[in-house]
């Protein structure tokens, strides 16, 4: 299925960029969020009528993200535990865990923008963690798992 990218999207194409996507990602995805539109003749008309202010868009869309990241890189974040013996967690840290310790120290972060090392930490230690605020920008936390006292 051929669609017209309304935005950049990371892995995909630029704004503006016409690609073939599979028709799930597309109806279920990308049209869905405004990401996308079919590539029809009369969308293609409409979105070169709206580039500028697509393009415009994006470019404010992506200072805020760039301030945004520049608030939360470096920062250092402690979230405690329970933890038995060898300093394996009970349960574990996740996405949202993170979200909520970062949210709490420096800036706003949302859960879908935490980029974990790998699919929940479980183990009591430091670990880099990554947050996309876009396609083009993110930032890395420190995030260290402390045993509860």
């Amino acid at each position: 299925m051929q669609v017209i990218l309304l935005e950049k999207v990371h892995k995909l194409g630029a704004l503006g960029d016409q690609v073939k996507v599979r028709p799930g990602y597309a109806r279920n995805f990308l049209i869905p969020k405004g990401r996308a539109v079919l590539a029809t003749p009369q969308n293609m008309v409409q979105f070169e009528a709206r580039r500028a202010e697509l393009e415009r868009q994006q470019a404010e869309i992506e200072t805020e993200a760039r301030a945004r990241a520049a608030n939360i890189e470096g920062v250092r974040v402690v979230v405690t535990r329970r933890a038995g013996e060898g300093g394996r967690l009970f349960g574990s840290v996740g996405p949202g865990d993170v979200a909520e310790a970062v949210s709490a120290a420096a800036a706003p972060v949302q859960r879908s923008e935490v980029r974990m090392p790998g699919d929940t930490i479980r183990q009591l230690g430091e670990y880099s963690v990554g947050i996309q605020f876009n396609a083009d920008v993110a930032a890395t936390i420190t995030l260290v798992v402390a045993p509860e006292e």
